[in-house]
Formats: C-alpha cells, structure tokens, sequence
C-alpha cells in the first residue's frame, strides 16, 4: 500500500499545495514567506489524504 500511497502522493501534493498558494496569493499575502508556508502546508496536508485515498482504492480491489 505504501507503492499506492507514494504515487498518489506526488498527484496529491501538487495539487494541494498549487491550491494553497493560489488562495494565499488571492488573498493578497504575496511575500515569500506566507508562500513558502502555504506550500509547505500543503505537502503536508497530501500525507494524510494520500494515505487515506489508498487505503480506500485497497479496499475497493
């Protein structure tokens, strides 16, 4: 499950942290640091919904 979760992961944390420095721009923190946390913020938010979207994929086959 971890193979699953790995390349779900590298989707999954693109999109998220993409989608959090768009409504960190939008909302007008444009200085590099609310940026860089916001990115960050969403890689870490793809581990738990990575591993969760496996666990069900797993379940479903």
């Amino acid at each position: 499950m971890f193979k699953l979760a790995s390349i779900i992961y590298t989707i999954a944390g693109v999109t998220i942290a993409g989608m959090l420095m768009i409504i960190t721009l939008s909302a007008g923190y444009d200085t590099k640091e609310y940026v860089v946390i916001a990115v960050i913020a969403g890689f870490l938010l793809a581990l738990p919904v990575s591993w969760y979207v496996a666990k069900a994929i797993k379940e479903l086959g």
